[in-house]
């Protein structure tokens, strides 16, 4: 029996990419943690060339977020997975799971406003850390679409891992992201 229905794309199993699925297995890996960081400024400068429309190579649900630098005060754009959660997106601040929080989660702790670049589209939003039941809800989220965070969670020893949520503001526009520094 074929996986593979007429609605579903040659190469796509049930909606997912199947390279969206091997690289979800491979994600527990630590080769995989270190080859993801070494790829991050490709990934930014595909961003930046397709205006957001293509992100992580497309092969899991990923955005553009733009932050200000907590110390420059200077756009930051960094692309990250994400989860949809009704008119909002969650994301995670697992930083491959390293010892120390990534830059963008400490400028949005700094700064909560940013802006999320998605499928071209740019949006406003506001940072809200998720603690408690709600992190823990959100968290279920992510772990469904990522199970790699939790292998991340581990790795990041005693530091606590930052989820958010992200609520647009305002009227999304179009257009490219703001330049990565």
């Amino acid at each position: 029996m074929s996986l593979l229905t007429p609605s579903t794309p040659a190469g796509r199993l049930g909606g997912v990419s199947v390279l969206g699925t091997l690289a979800r297995r491979l994600g527990h890996r630590r080769w995989f943690a270190a080859a993801g960081r070494l790829l991050v400024p490709a990934d930014r400068l595909v961003g930046r060339l397709t205006r957001g429309r293509v992100v992580a190579l497309g092969l899991i649900p990923s955005l553009v977020i733009t932050t200000t630098g907590r110390r420059s005060g200077r756009p930051r754009s960094n692309p990250l997975l994400y989860v949809p959660d009704g008119d909002g997106y969650v994301v995670v601040g697992s930083n491959w799971g390293q010892p120390s929080q990534p830059a963008w989660a400490l400028n949005l702790i700094a700064e909560p406003t940013a802006e999320v670049t998605l499928a071209g589209r740019r949006i406003p939003v506001r940072a809200e850390l998720a603690t408690g039941a709600e992190r823990e809800r959100l968290w279920r989220l992510l772990v469904t679409e990522w199970p790699a965070y939790r292998t991340y969670a581990q790795r990041a020893g005693d530091r606590e891992i930052r989820v958010f949520r992200l609520v647009p503001t305002g009227a999304a526009g179009t257009g490219g992201a703001a330049s990565a520094d």
